[in-house]
């Protein structure tokens, strides 16, 4: 453990970030990395809790207490290794993780929790990207997999496999391998440098990744022994009201991956550009993907900017139905919130009126609400509207895309689309598997590192167990699992 009256002595304090009028100007991360003395002081704040809730709340299950108490003896290099021996990725869930394993913090009782997050991203900056030293299997297996999909579930399920000696092909539709990591994400909260190394290393590796490919099933069946499907829950919600055909109006997901493409220095269509300059930005859904796009908006020089929630504003402080150490359902403010944003709780809305044009969306029309009972109940009377000369639909998505390979496998769903999967990611189909946001729905970064890991184990299990036997009546060899 680190020392023993570490949460006495030492008061939780997060790192400085630069100031918000001068990081809207710009799309590099905003967070400075605490001093090598402000993060010892932070790391020696893990008590001895008997049991460490902390892995509870990590899906990853990460050695929370163990890295900690390395970080605090100076030990950097080891605290490195015993990150990475759960956690594939620390640089991504450093970053964009909302850490639940801080919530579940014995110290998070007194809404003081250790600073996991923070400990964990200088962890992986500390070793930078000469410390990615490549592990390279030492017997290959012969097996081929592809993993279809590059986002933090495809990449850890493509580096667990690769590790295991196993021949791995990343196959990625877009012109860049990373998923929602690259083009989901904005580079003030995640720089594509940072995915850029990792690649590296699994190029040493082994993994070979193919871009702009569309790929389909009579191309993977015939070549792969197995493939793992981390195609992600892609498709938005959409909000079927009066006025959704107007120009102006788009689903967040094109937004941002637009702005990041433009970040990159890709040449794009002007005619098709999606841009918040000068405009009163209306933002639909109160969730991460909406509060990118409201510091998205802050940094291309919207005129204003308000983001709308269909539920109530949550409480400031936990209340007794949700009690420590589950997640705590309260109020928070993102650093984009911090930047600029009107947000509005308990909205419905009900559509979207055009300007004089009769084009292009010019006001939002909507009314209060009410959650009572479990369900929403609109006011009487409390109809408003706002000007909206853009607005971003950020609802969440309603899972895989069908059309492709979900529909050319025949693959099975459950209610809500998903695909049907068993704990080792076994899909309907014997040789194909499923993890992260295309089987468990749309979920986190560690969910899905989570999910690569284990469906790996599940696909390495299924490769390996598939030995050659002597068919009765020695009739010849067959494959069998």
């Amino acid at each position: 453990m680190a020392d023993p009256r570490g949460f006495i002595k030492v008061k939780r304090k997060k790192p400085s970030e630069r100031p918000v009028d001068e990081r809207v100007n710009d799309y590099a991360e905003f967070v400075h990395e605490p001093s090598p003395e402000e993060l010892t002081a932070q790391a020696s704040r893990c008590m001895d809790c008997g049991i460490p809730f902390c892995h509870q709340g990590c899906p990853l299950g990460n050695l929370v207490p163990e890295f900690n108490d390395l970080v605090w003896r100076g030990r950097m290099t080891d605290a490195a290794r015993v990150l990475h021996s759960t956690n594939n990725f620390p640089e991504f869930t450093g970053r964009v993780c909302p850490a639940p394993c801080e919530a579940s913090c014995v110290l998070n009782i007194d809404n003081a929790p250790v600073t996991i997050k923070d400990v964990e991203r200088t962890i992986a900056n500390a070793i930078g990207s000469e410390g990615l030293v490549p592990v390279v299997a030492k017997v290959r297996t012969g097996k081929k997999v592809a993993v279809v999909g590059s986002g933090p579930a495809g990449l850890a399920a493509a580096q667990e496999l690769a590790r295991a000696g196993h021949d791995v092909t990343v196959f990625e539709r877009d012109d860049r391998i990373g998923g929602l990591l690259r083009y989901g994400i904005p580079d003030f909260k995640l720089e594509k440098a940072v995915i850029d190394a990792r690649l590296e290393q699994m190029r040493a590796e082994g993994v070979v990744f193919r871009t702009s490919v569309d790929v389909r099933a009579e191309e993977l069946r015939p070549a792969f022994d197995a493939v793992v499907l981390a195609t992600g829950a892609r498709v938005p919600r959409d909000l079927p009201v009066a006025g959704r055909e107007l120009e102006g109006i788009h689903f967040a997901m094109d937004y941002l991956v637009q702005q990041n493409k433009r970040v990159a220095g890709d040449m794009l269509d002007s005619a098709r550009d999606i841009l918040a300059t000068g405009k009163h930005v209306v933002v639909i859904g109160g969730g991460d993907t909406g509060s990118d796009c409201v510091g998205t908006s802050n940094r291309q020089g919207a005129a204003s900017v308000v983001q709308l929630e269909l539920m109530p504003k949550p409480p400031l402080v936990r209340m007794p139905e949700n009690p420590w150490p589950a997640w705590p359902l309260v109020y928070r403010t993102s650093s984009s919130h911090e930047e600029g944003c009107g947000r509005e709780f308990s909205v419905v809305t009900k559509g979207f009126a055009a300007d004089a044009s009769g084009k292009r969306v010019a006001k939002l029309l909507g009314v209060r609400a009410q959650l009572t009972g479990g369900s929403i109940r609109e006011l009487p009377g409390s109809e408003f509207e706002i000007p909206c000369d853009i607005a971003f639909l950020a609802m969440g998505f309603t899972g895989p895309e069908r059309a492709g390979l979900v529909e050319e496998l025949g693959l099975a769903l459950d209610a809500r689309g998903n695909v049907v999967s068993d704990k080792s990611g076994a899909t309907s189909v014997p040789g194909i598997f499923a993890a992260g946001d295309a089987s468990r729905g749309q979920s986190l970064v560690v969910w899905a590192i989570a999910d690569g890991r284990r469906v790996a184990a599940g696909v390495s299990a299924f490769l390996t167990s598939r030995k050659l036997r002597v068919l009765p009546g020695g009739v010849g060899a067959h494959s069998a699992p």
